[in-house]
């Protein structure tokens, strides 16, 4: 890797992007050096996006090491600012999902760990495609903002403990501009640069410890649990490589969660789980990560179910709703349209494929096709059952929530098959799976 050239400016470049793409095409591992220099010449515009892009189908093709993995995710870290917590005199943790359909967790998990008296930054995004953003459903909450200055941050972390809000545009830009390069080259699911672009996020905010959500199935990023697997163990070797206690857990995501799809609903099945309610697997999700959390954080014995019985977690949320403009007593949006689909025949419900119900909730309006399209907040699913139930003939299945009623027929097509109705009943698979440590 001795070859270099002159930029625009006249300096010489200290290496060459197309003997760095051939050391990957390959199969080579590309030298630390060498590799900073990639990330960093990308990042300023002197390495064209398409040598990045071939860069990138190599390392799809042919994988990285974990030291070069780890390379990587500390240049694009080194590409903008790094956030610290360390005046807040607490500990803090955060958690990411890969995203799922139904998936609502980081609403009611993060006060209810902050009900501890542990810091939660959760630095969160908006949704694409079928897997909604935690931003989305926040804003149907009338007058709730996102966009937060860090000293307002700070601010919320010290006084409610829990905060949730966009990430700002400082925390690797390096990854932005690799992820939008990614999305057009189909080179997204590469591990190792999916786990670079998420660590580089998480590790860049200035987070103690990191709980991650890796979920597999129909409805799930990675739908193979082997590859869901690698990624959340490439996650936790990254974020223990650079002194952040990583743990992961491994969830299914083959059904959705819980009984709301969509963004006001799901902020409503929320808030019942914050009063103590709410469906079980969403329950159990949030309290598995609540217990991961508070481990991190150094309270391994934390009482995590009575926080939601006896209103502290509930109590949080509305401060954190509260200093974020939000008002935690308005009515949310309602849709102004339903359609309600029901059994056709007597059974058990043996599936219901979280995909499609995810794509019928983003053509109803809850999701979006593009980065600048509106969501709309009212819109999306409502279940009235899910698999083990036993149903009777006409009895309701779930109910499409939507502004416009000719968004219904493409809904319904998405869902043609994605449930299925049989004389026994399905065999029950663990919502969590795995804890995958260091």
């Amino acid at each position: 890797m001795s070859r270099s050239a002159a930029s625009s400016n006249g300096a010489v470049e200290p290496f060459d992007a197309v003997d760095v793409i051939r050391a990957k095409r390959d199969g080579g591992v590309v030298p630390e050096d060498a590799l900073r220099w990639m990330v960093d010449a990308y990042t300023r515009g002197y390495v064209a996006d398409s040598q990045m892009a071939a860069f990138a189908m190599a390392v799809l093709l042919n994988g990285m090491d974990r030291s070069e993995i780890r390379v990587m995710t500390d240049a694009m870290i080194a590409s903008g600012e790094r956030m610290s917590f360390a005046g807040l005199g607490k500990p803090t943790v955060d958690k990411h999902s890969t995203g799922g359909v139904g998936d609502k967790i980081t609403l009611p998990l993060a006060p209810l760990v902050a009900a501890f008296g542990v810091a939660v930054p959760q630095l969160s995004g908006r949704g694409l495609g079928h897997t909604g953003g935690t931003l989305d459903k926040l804003e149907s909450i009338p007058g709730w903002r996102a966009a937060l200055s860090n000293d307002e941050m700070f601010a919320q972390l010290r006084e409610v403990g829990a905060v949730i809000c966009a990430a700002g545009s400082g925390l690797a830009p390096a990854d932005k501009k690799l992820y939008a390069l990614r999305d057009v080259t189909g080179t997204v699911e590469a591990i190792p640069l999916i786990a670079s672009s998420i660590m580089s996020k998480k590790i860049a905010e200035g987070t103690d410890s990191l709980v991650l959500d890796v979920k597999f199935g129909s409805g799930a990023f990675m739908r193979d649990v082997d590859r869901a697997r690698e990624l959340a163990r490439t996650m936790v070797a990254l974020g223990t490589d650079s002194g952040v206690a990583t743990t992961a857990l491994l969830t299914d995501m083959n059904t959705p969660l819980g009984l709301a799809i969509g963004n006001a609903n799901e902020v409503r099945e929320s808030v019942e789980v914050l009063a103590g309610g709410g469906p079980a697997d969403i329950v159990e999700l949030t309290i598995a990560l609540a217990r991961e959390m508070l481990a991190l954080a150094g309270l391994p014995d934390a009482d995590v179910e009575a926080a939601l019985r006896d209103g502290r977690a509930m109590d949080a949320w509305r401060a954190m709703i509260a200093a974020q403009d939000g008002d935690p007593d308005a009515a949310l949006p309602v849709a102004r349209e339903t359609h309600t689909v029901t059994a056709t025949q007597t059974g058990v419900l043996t599936r219901m494929d979280a995909l499609p119900f995810g794509v019928a909730a983003w053509r109803l309006g809850a999701g979006r096709a593009r980065a600048q399209d509106p969501v709309i907040h009212a819109a999306g699913i409502d279940l009235h059952v899910k698999p083990g139930a036993a149903i009777a003939a006409g009895q309701p299945l779930f109910t499409l929530l939507a502004d416009d009623g000719s968004r219904f027929a493409r809904a319904l097509e998405a869902l043609e098959g994605a449930w299925e109705i049989g004389p026994e009943t399905p065999t029950a698979h663990p919502l969590v799976l795995e804890r995958i440590t260091a």
